[in-house]
């Protein structure tokens, strides 16, 4: 059994400037699954064209994040975008099928005004909400802890032990964990024993180096380990590389 590695091409293949043409590349390098952030950089029908032409499998996307240069990186947790949240899903919906992609991160978004309180109570009643609407479309709603030590300071949702007791709380099949190594080496450690407890719910995975989110090579995480863990686990999902290359991506 080989892993099913997806190049994750909002951080690979910045060589080439625009989304569209980073599918090419990637198939180019040899890649036959891909995943992005945001594809909502680009026109719906632009990237439709590119990930057609370049004849890669569209594993997963984030869904709309609200407005990041004014300090927004996802909605469902977020007290006063409650009807933005609904009506924006429906967009990341329209860009999923679009790109026949089956999988969807759903951002809990940053918490600089907001008690933790009021943001689980939306985010709980959105995540409900979008796990039922997604699984009409046969998409898969994820949630991912981010850390907050090195890469996003204020995002609500950090503690992998938090994602899973929100998991089991909304109890519905369409609703898995995204587990990226990366950040929970920096947030928990444990990884054997995280992959392990948590593998039934585990929907997606994403590996970067730690400290420098760099290959997958010298660093913190020994991921021959972890590859060789992976499969005696028996996971046979997707691996999205969400790296930043210390070289050029080929």
């Amino acid at each position: 059994m080989s892993h099913k590695l997806a190049a994750n091409l909002s951080m690979m293949f910045k060589e080439h400037p625009s989304l569209s043409a980073r599918y090419k590349a990637a198939k180019d390098a040899g890649f036959k699954y891909v995943e992005c952030g945001f594809p909502y950089v680009e026109t719906l029908e632009s990237i439709k064209q590119a990930r057609a032409a370049a004849g890669v499998e569209q594993i997963l996307i984030n869904a709309w994040p609200g407005d990041i240069q004014n300090g927004e990186l996802g909605l469902a947790a977020l007290p006063n975008k409650r009807q933005e949240f609904k009506d924006k899903l429906e967009t990341s919906i329209d860009y999923a099928k679009a790109l026949g992609c089956k999988r969807m991160h759903v951002m809990a978004g940053l918490k600089p005004v907001f008690t933790d309180e009021a943001m689980e109570e939306v985010y709980l009643d959105n995540l409900r909400y979008a796990a039922d609407r997604l699984s009409k479309e046969n998409i898969m709603a994820l949630i991912e802890p981010i850390n907050n030590r090195l890469t996003i300071p204020k995002y609500f949702l950090t503690d992998i032990h938090k994602a899973i007791e929100y998991i089991k709380k909304i109890d519905h099949p369409n609703l898995k964990l995204q587990f990226d190594f990366f950040h929970i080496q920096i947030m928990d450690g444990n990884l054997t024993g995280n992959l392990k407890k948590y593998l039934p719910y585990i929907g997606h995975i994403q590996i970067a180096q730690v400290p420098d989110r760099g290959e997958p090579t010298d660093g913190e995480i020994d991921f021959p380990y972890v590859f060789k863990l992976l499969k005696d686990v028996g996971y046979t999902g997707y691996i999205g590389l969400e790296y930043i290359p210390r070289v050029q991506s080929e």
